[in-house]
């Protein structure tokens, strides 16, 4: 069996991928280097070295936390402000996205219809021209992610300079900012979508930007943080994938693989997420030295991948039932249909 219903507006990103800004998923088959690696985040997602991402943006111990251009409260209300959160007096974390920025060149043939429905909608609060540019720079981060994830940043820094407070603006500059490494503007941007979202639809991406700047052990505890069952089963999955990375960071292999044994790692099913989980499996237990079941569990993966590409081809040859979600029944459940339906249905 397969799924691809839940393939449109995964998280993001499906199994353990980030989604496409604008709200698609990267898409794209995993390969065996798409398991959860010892410290570095896991999946398809570009790589930095340590000293790259070892703690990009963040302020040394301290510093203190300026909100004048001299380092002193401002005038007026000075002892409330003193104690008023660096968080309350920006909510949305507008002074992050609004420095200087040189726009990127928009295409002729970007259209803001081009945007994912759900993301438009969430424009709608804003005057219909600032709307409009906004939208083209989000189609163009969409597009360039995979090919020109700099690129893509940048038409992110622009939308979110022109929309700050809309969810779907500071997702996607999250996300492209994830994209070039940036694990510490990712982190911190996330943050902000779920303080004006309220959602944790990301929370994967979340975890292994903890990872990706060397705090393994927080990653864990964020993790830990949200109940899985409140989150919609390929969240589950990319957390589950992230969560496991984590532990190798640690050099725990066995509780790694323990992350990842969770209801959703069936080989007999393919879901969308099914690949990377399959093949995250499969790592740690390259990882643990256990050669010949790593090979079994990337067979898993290789054989749900050309499940899903298969049903997303609309092949004719076989039959293949599609289904959005998995249903638990006895033999109790289901009633025998009686005689007067069956003559109706005749």
């Amino acid at each position: 069996m397969s799924d691809s219903g839940d393939r449109g507006r995964s998280q993001g990103p499906s199994g353990g991928e980030p989604r496409r800004p604008g709200g698609g998923n990267t898409g794209g088959r995993y390969d065996r280097n798409s398991g959860p690696a010892k410290g570095r985040p896991e999946g398809d997602r570009p790589q930095r070295s340590h000293a790259e991402r070892g703690g990009a943006g963040r302020k040394p111990e301290g510093e203190k936390r300026l909100w004048t251009s001299g380092g002193k409260p401002a005038r007026g209300d000075r002892d409330a402000r003193a104690f008023e959160p660096e968080e309350d007096r920006d909510p949305f974390n507008i002074r992050s996205v609004r420095p200087r920025h040189d726009d990127p060149e928009i295409p002729e043939d970007t259209n803001p219809k081009d945007l994912d429905r759900v993301a438009g909608n969430e424009l709608k609060t804003l005057a219909k021209d600032n709307a409009e540019g906004v939208a083209q720079h989000l189609v163009m981060a969409a597009r360039l992610i995979e090919s020109d994830p700099e690129l893509a940043h940048r038409h992110a820094l622009s939308a979110a300079r022109r929309a700050g407070r809309i969810g779907v603006v500071r997702e996607t500059l999250a996300i492209t900012a994830y994209a070039i490494g940036d694990f510490a503007l990712a982190l911190r941007e996330l943050r902000t979508y779920r303080r004006i979202t309220g959602r944790d639809d990301q929370l994967a991406m979340m975890v292994d930007s903890e990872r990706g700047i060397g705090r393994p052990d927080r990653a864990l505890e964020l993790g830990r943080s949200v109940p899985r069952s409140s989150l919609p089963v390929p969240v589950q999955v990319e957390v589950a994938i992230a969560m496991s990375g984590a532990r190798l960071d640690l050099g725990q292999p066995d509780l790694a693989l323990i992350e990842l044994q969770i209801p959703q790692l069936n080989a007999k099913t393919a879901f969308s997420y099914s690949p990377n989980l399959f093949a995250a499996y499969a790592a740690v237990l390259e990882e643990l030295g256990r050669d010949e079941e790593a090979e079994l569990w990337y067979g898993h993966a290789d054989a749900a991948a050309d499940a899903l590409e298969f049903a997303e081809s609309g092949g004719e040859d076989a039959t293949m039932e599609i289904i959005e979600e998995e249903l638990e029944y006895t033999e109790s459940d289901v009633e025998a249909p009686n005689e007067d339906d069956s003559q109706r249905n005749e």
